[in-house]
């Protein structure tokens, strides 16, 4: 099992756009929302930003204001998943990957569990103020760490790379 890491290694740039990522989700009213620093354990991107929606309309209007706030600063997604069903968008920045999630498919897949020997980015208090505010309580997923039918879901190769 590994050790908790208490230090942030990403970098400066991760962790200005995961920021900014969160932020966006905020605005367009995401809940659970949470940025965790992968950079120790994967090589092909430094931070996850994590946030949540209860139907698919509200996934695709963060996963919008998210790139278009994202590019703003310069950053242009290099792939994008799941738009189309909206229940699990993953948005890969190079630097940052987002993964807004319909509220079902965020418990059950339970992406902060899978990486919980990571630390955690701070985000605005604004932002931890509001997404918290808004949250519903998010139950423990079952057992194992993979959907029960073997189903393929958006960025499960990155949630396997580190591990």
């Amino acid at each position: 099992m590994r050790e908790k890491l208490d230090r942030v290694t990403a970098t400066d740039r991760a962790i200005e756009l995961a920021r900014a990522a969160a932020s966006a989700a905020a605005d367009k009213i995401a809940t659970d929302i949470v940025a965790l620093d992968v950079s120790e354990h994967l090589v092909i991107t430094d931070a996850f930003v994590v946030a949540s929606a209860p139907n698919d309309r509200q996934v695709r209007a963060i996963v919008e204001e998210i790139e278009e706030r994202l590019q703003a600063l310069g950053a242009k997604p290099i792939r994008r998943e799941g738009l189309r069903e909206g229940r699990w968008v993953l948005i890969d920045f190079g630097e940052v990957v987002v993964h807004v999630q319909h509220d079902e498919d965020r418990e059950y897949y339970a992406l902060e569990r899978l990486w919980r020997d990571c630390p955690p980015i701070d985000l605005p208090e604004d932002v931890v103020r509001s997404s918290s505010r808004r949250a519903t309580p998010v139950g423990a997923a079952s057992s194992g760490d993979t959907a029960a039918d073997g189903a393929a879901s958006p960025g499960a190769g990155i949630a396997d790379a580190g591990r």
